[in-house]
């Protein structure tokens, strides 16, 4: 491991590679006692998430779900619940992942709030995305869906009294991959600091589906790439992320990319810049 590498976990605080089955469970009831833990600080009783058909939010929701019926029958309080939202543009390519998620989360509640009508309304009305080239207007949108995503979301929790999750990990934050004030907002990340790798091993020992288990990651944000898969965008597998947070060699050149990448989407960590 380099002292950057070590510097860049310990800045994320990146869980050590899982020993064995023991650690897993352990790993799920640290982030279930998570999760109750910022409910009962907060004095609320409702976690709203968005559910995309990848295995970032169905670890998140089905995690989730567990923690309120724990609290339910730990307390007695049937108002503790969680509300599973899909949050589809028009219609998601990738719909049956989505409904499969939900399947196997068994939310409490389910919601659907389709974006496409607030993206092309804000669209017209911003001027600026007019004189942009197609590829270019298409990322700018994606990052608007990603943020209106989350303006319904807080909405739901604001109507409810509720909190958002939100599904960053380590392998996410590392590469900034993540919309500013988008799918990075929210109240509680119980996923943070796992990386991939680990996170697809607690939605294993969930019992969640093969298939949705190891699906190509996509944030799927990009109407001329739909489906367009998150390690084409990073330039390295999330294998060689994991690696290399988990203080392994990954060669010169992913070394080199990671680390670029992760000091150029420093700012998306941060809190905005005061004087």
């Amino acid at each position: 491991m380099t002292n950057r590498q070590a510097e860049i976990a310990a800045a994320l605080g990146v869980v050590p590679p899982f020993a064995d089955e023991a650690a897993v469970l352990a790993e799920i009831q640290r982030r279930k006692s998570f999760i109750k833990n910022c409910l009962r600080n907060a004095g609320l009783k409702v976690l709203v998430l968005g559910i995309s058909g990848g295995v970032d939010s169905l670890t998140a929701g089905r995690l989730a779900q567990l923690s309120v019926e724990e609290l339910r029958a730990e307390t007695g309080d049937a108002d503790y619940r969680f509300i599973a939202v899909r949050l589809p543009y028009h219609v998601q390519h990738d719909e049956d992942d989505a409904q499969a998620s939900l399947q196997f989360i068994r939310a409490d509640v389910e919601d659907t709030v389709n974006i496409a009508a607030s993206v092309r309304g804000l669209g017209e009305q911003v001027s600026h995305l007019q004189q942009l080239s197609e590829a270019r207007r298409d990322f700018v949108v994606g990052n608007i869906k990603a943020r209106l995503r989350m303006v319904a979301q807080f909405a739901i929790a604001n109507a409810n009294n509720g909190l958002v999750i939100g599904t960053d990990h380590a392998a996410e934050a590392v590469m900034g991959f993540f919309t500013k004030f988008g799918d990075g907002a929210c109240d509680l990340a119980p996923l943070s600091g796992l990386v991939k790798g680990q996170v697809r091993a607690i939605a294993q020992q969930l019992g969640a589906p093969e298939n949705l288990v190891f699906k190509v990651p996509t944030a799927d944000l990009e109407e001329l790439r739909p489906g367009k898969p998150d390690e084409e965008s990073h330039g390295v597998s999330y294998a060689q992320i994991d690696a290399f947070l988990h203080g392994q060699d990954v060669g010169a050149e992913a070394y080199a990319i990671i680390v670029r990448t992760y000091d150029n989407s420093q700012h998306k960590r941060e809190l905005p810049l005061a004087p």
